[in-house]
């Protein structure tokens, strides 16, 4: 009879390529109670807009479901029901430029349906129209708000009250009749589930833990590509969900099995260690930011330990790490603390470039949030980066190679990287002048 809808967008304006990042469907019968619910996020394949409103990361949305893979299940529920919203101009205008994207024509009109809040001048006292003063004004509790299914159950409680309100048969029944005989086109209904939200990082394993086991370890000639593409995510010190698919990607190219990348993790971190002790002093910060790092290898402060021990007792010269030279080119994307203004501003003062989009000249791309579906936020194809040189582990012991090297790639950080007093440290230590953030 209705169905209920509540939307989360990427903004407000369908004309501004503004995308649904999450819907839900609550059905009702014709007393106005509940039949069904259904909801899901959506991704829009494009950044997420301001996420201060919505609340839906990217790591979220980068496993969800485009429009087009649920667009036969959203059509299914809607068939046949008398479409509400609260503020149904701007979910009906939202619904039928995604399903228009498609090629698609759907009976979907601000006037082939019921608005909860221009319904309010009828059946409340308020002035004010937005769900949580009208839900007052008819004493209902506050609902929570910034969800998609949140609202459609706001918004389906609303009118529930509208019905005892509306009389037997209400104002809009002769609609409703019509609303029924409207025809819908026939879409593929896919046994795609729905994604909700605040579960990803519940479900998320370590991504060691998606490599193949395969023993005896048999280290691969190319692991110094997936430790230079370590080196690269650890430069905000945070794996996020697209970085560690990346990950694991790259050692399944190159044929790595979990024991191999369990070893290049131990390798890595006493490089890490050496750094660290290059000045023989190793600080409590330089400690904590070794635990952290170990903790998102998968390792534990007794593997900083031995690494340590190590470091110390076969003591080498720097080592060459990743940094940013007068002339790099950097990107910053997303709502970003200090403004982008000023981080642009600040590395123009040293010497950088800054760009609105990533490149092959791309050296840096900082990123609010690491997962943003921004599709300049996806770094272009490069050649493989250059192999970083580390000291052999305690463990077993190996021999390193040095070797001239191109510029590596695009890096990817979440947030400014002089705010990690450690890795300026690790760039200070180059030879080579370094261009960084105050």
């Amino acid at each position: 009879m209705y169905a209920v809808v509540d939307l989360q967008t990427t903004g407000t304006r369908t004309s501004w390529h503004d995308r649904i990042v999450e819907i839900a469907i609550v059905r009702l019968d014709a007393t106005g109670t509940v039949v069904d619910e259904w909801c899901t996020l959506v991704n829009p394949d494009r950044d997420l807009g301001p996420q201060s409103l919505h609340g839906i990361t990217g790591a979220e949305a980068r496993r969800a479901p485009v429009f087009a893979e649920v667009a036969g299940q959203i059509a299914e529920r809607l068939a046949g029901q008398l479409l509400v919203a609260h503020n149904l101009l701007f979910d009906a205008g939202f619904l039928l430029a995604e399903f228009g994207k498609l090629g698609v024509t759907v009976p979907v009109d601000d006037d082939w349906g019921l608005c909860t809040m221009r319904l309010a001048g009828h059946f409340l006292p308020t002035a004010s129209r937005s769900l949580k003063a009208c839900r007052a004004a008819a004493g209902l509790p506050p609902h929570r708000e910034y969800s998609a299914l949140h609202g459609a159950r706001a918004a389906a409680e609303l009118l529930t009250y509208y019905l005892g309100r509306a009389g037997d048969p209400p104002p809009w029944a002769e609609l409703s009749d019509e609303v029924r005989q409207m025809k819908w086109p026939a879409l593929p209904v896919t046994d795609v589930v729905p994604v909700a939200r605040g579960r990803t990082e519940e479900r998320e394993p370590h991504f060691l833990t998606r490599l193949v086991e395969r023993l005896p370890r048999q280290l691969n000639p190319k692991a110094d590509a997936y430790l230079a593409l370590l080196d690269g995510v650890l430069l905000d010190r945070h794996i996020s969900a697209s970085e560690a698919d990346q990950l694991v990607t790259t050692a399944e190219r190159i044929g790595l099995s979990r024991a191999d990348a369990e070893f290049l993790h131990h390798r890595y971190l006493s490089g890490l260690a050496a750094v660290a002790l290059a000045d023989q002093i190793l600080t409590p910060a330089e400690r904590l930011d070794l635990d952290g790092v170990a903790e998102l290898l998968g390792l534990t402060s007794a593997d900083v330990d031995r690494a340590l021990a190590g470091a110390a007792e076969h003591p080498s010269a720097p080592i060459a790490q990743w940094q940013l030279s007068p002339g790099d080119q950097v990107v910053f994307t997303g709502i970003l603390q200090p403004p982008r203004e000023h981080l642009e501003v600040d590395a123009l003062t040293h010497g950088l470039r800054t760009a609105r989009k990533v490149t092959k000249q791309t050296r840096l791309l900082v990123a609010a949030d690491p997962d943003s579906m921004s599709h300049k936020t996806t770094p272009p194809s490069c050649p493989p980066p250059p192999p970083p040189h580390f000291p052999p582990p305690p463990t077993p012991p190996a021999s390193t190679t040095s070797r001239s090297s191109p510029r590596p790639p695009t890096a990817r950080c979440s947030r400014p990287c002089s705010a990690n007093p450690f890795l300026v440290r690790m760039r200070s230590a180059r030879p080579q002048a370094t261009s960084q953030a105050p």
